[in-house]
């Protein structure tokens, strides 16, 4: 299972960013309404998906069920990501989860079913280590069709 993962993860940070790259600055930071994120915002939601699972990933193998929450509207806020230079916004996203790709493929096997809480409510809140890398992994690929679609 964990190679399949790998492997669209990799096909993805190959595939997305020439298309985000061709994306209009302006278009890349235009909101379809005040109350949606831009393109650029969901980028950078991503990223912050990114480092709040990476935590999540490698504290799981060590801590004993840790428990790692944010607010990702606070997040996206927090870090600027609308102020930011689309490029960066790219580069930085695919910097990101070509790590995440190495550190999954190091994870020992019976350290997948360790589990993590992620103060999310309901039945997700707590998760093996495989079920999260494979739960960021769909919710990279929601948000990135969100993205691209609208491109």
């Amino acid at each position: 299972m964990m190679k399949e993962i790998v492997q669209r993860l990799q096909y993805l940070c190959e595939i997305i960013p020439p298309l985000l790259l061709k994306i209009d600055e302006h278009d890349f930071s235009a909101k379809p309404n005040p109350e949606k994120w831009s393109k650029k915002e969901i980028m950078g939601h991503l990223i912050d998906s990114a480092t709040n699972n990476h935590h999540r990933i490698v504290r799981g193998q060590f801590e004993q069920k840790p428990e790692i929450t944010y607010d990702n509207h606070t997040w996206n806020n927090g870090n600027h990501y609308r102020d930011i230079d689309g490029k960066h916004i790219v580069f930085f996203w695919t910097a990101y989860n070509k790590h995440l790709i190495e550190v999954i493929k190091h994870i020992p096997q019976h350290k997948l079913m360790n589990e993590v809480r992620t103060g999310e409510k309901g039945e997700k809140n707590t998760m093996t280590i495989a079920v999260l890398i494979q739960d960021y992994v769909e919710h990279l690929e929601y948000h990135l069709r969100q993205v691209v679609s609208y491109s």
